[in-house]
């Protein structure tokens, strides 16, 4: 599976295909702040015809385990997908834009 670090993905721009694999009350308390899907793991597989046809998704949770697997699962489907390493947590340790509450 491929993984990419936040500082990485941070620098691929808004235009890279993120999406965001946490449960609402955790959208809740931190959030990208940059355009990104919204996908609940536990609901992924009801909505998976939401993502981009095409490209590379950039899959993030928490703190990466969740995420993993959904890019795995993704990756199964013969799609490109990457792990974000550390997720949402990283984002935030690293400084980068979030949404707080």
């Amino acid at each position: 599976m491929k993984v990419i670090q936040v500082e990485e993905l941070a620098a691929l721009g808004d235009d890279a295909q993120v999406v965001d694999v946490r449960e609402p009350d955790e959208l809740e308390r931190i959030s990208l702040d940059r355009p990104h899907l919204r996908i609940p793991m536990s609901s992924f597989l009801d909505h998976v015809d939401e993502l981009p046809e095409a490209g590379t998704i950039y899959v993030l949770c928490h703190s990466g385990a969740r995420s993993a697997r959904v890019a795995e699962y993704l990756e199964q489907q013969g799609r490109d997908a990457v792990n974000v390493e550390g997720g949402i947590m990283a984002w935030h340790w690293a400084g980068l834009p979030t949404i707080q509450g």
